[in-house]
């Protein structure tokens, strides 16, 4: 493991240590979990497939599956 070295404000650095003392971990170990949680929840990073990346919304839209190439059936469908 290598070691790095960054400025942290006053503030911050108080909290890190109130938090440390309290939980019974060292503040290499909670920044650690701090940048594993915020690369975890980085949205930009993630890669797969549009399905993959939609699979939670597909298939939550109701409407006539033939729509995309029949042409009299998409008025009023803002087409």
């Amino acid at each position: 493991m290598q070691t790095m070295t960054f400025k942290i404000p006053g503030p911050i650095r108080e909290k890190l240590n109130t938090y440390s003392r309290k939980k019974g971990l060292s503040k290499s170990e909670i920044m650690r979990k701090a940048l594993l949680n915020f690369f975890s929840s980085d949205k930009e990073g993630k890669k797969g497939s549009f399905f993959d990346l939609s699979s939670d919304i597909a298939g939550s839209i109701s409407g006539k599956p033939y729509l995309s190439t029949r042409k009299p059936c998409q008025n009023g469908y803002g087409i």
